[in-house]
């Protein structure tokens, strides 16, 4: 069939809006073999029939796909080859937005906080005292992306126990969390307050207080740039002549799993008198 003819890897390079030097990379990297090399020339032969995939590659690359991802894609059919694009793009997305939320939090850094207290809103509220089945440990912050959740995982299974979850988790930072210190940082599960004094696993009681905190979306949770949010409230404080009479606590209020990176997640709070 005239589909299946063999074309040149000149003609074929054409065609498939690629140059020969990309074509001979793809076939070192297995992303698009030819179908017939001459024995005695070395010259390529590709099937008319595969232009489809060379063009596709062009349009991958133009989205800054790695050669492998693209090996990936084109060894699965066309409906799942469109996830991949998807998946690939959803990381693309979220590397950008974390990207993003780094970049203010440098210009912030750098420019000694100038102009910090714009760009979040801080607010107050009432804590009621809480029961809480708690884990801690220290960490340093490459640590918590992975400890965080699974504590809570182990605590809200635990708390099934003693009739779920109640509230918001939260975690509590007992020290300063960064290259050169490790906390120790608390995860916290509130659970029925009926339940004091009947624990079989760790608890406490978080004492009733009010609270200074500001808002963040899901792209802001990375470190370093949730740093910025701390020192907002931090310069709030001290502008405002307001103590801060506990440790700073991240309150995760949202589905993790679900939320987009634009989407609020999380409330960083601090106590105060």
């Amino acid at each position: 069939m005239e589909e299946d003819a063999l074309l040149s890897i000149g003609v074929f390079a054409r065609r498939a809006r690629l140059s020969q030097k990309a074509l001979r990379l793809y076939d070192r990297q297995g992303v698009l073999p030819p179908d017939r090399v001459d024995p005695v020339t070395g010259y390529r032969y590709y099937r008319e029939s595969r232009l489809a995939d060379a063009r596709l590659i062009v349009l991958l690359r133009g989205l800054d796909m790695p050669l492998a991802q693209v090996a990936e894609l084109l060894a699965v059919p066309g409906r799942e080859r469109a996830a991949l694009v998807a998946r690939y793009w959803d990381g693309i997305e979220r590397r950008l937005a974390a990207q993003r939320e780094l970049a203010v939090h440098l210009r912030i850094q750098l420019s000694g906080c100038e102009g910090i207290l714009d760009m979040y809103e801080i607010q107050h509220r009432e804590v009621p005292e809480q029961l809480v089945l708690t884990e801690r440990r220290n960490a340093a912050p490459q640590d918590l992306p992975e400890w965080i959740p699974a504590a809570t995982d182990r605590l809200t299974e635990a708390a099934e126990a003693y009739g779920g979850v109640v509230a918001a988790p939260f975690v509590v930072y007992h020290g300063e969390v960064n290259e050169d210190n490790d906390g120790p940082v608390e995860v916290c599960v509130p659970i029925d307050p009926s339940h004091t004094g009947a624990l079989t696993v760790p608890g406490r009681i978080e004492p009733a207080h009010r609270e200074v905190y500001t808002r963040i979306t899901k792209a802001q949770v990375e470190y370093p740039q949730i740093l910025s949010a701390y020192d907002a409230i931090c310069a709030w404080a001290e502008r405002e002549q307001v103590s801060l009479t506990g440790p700073g606590r991240e309150v995760y209020f949202a589905d993790w799993g679900s939320a987009k990176e634009a989407d609020p997640v999380c409330d960083i709070a601090f106590p105060t008198g």
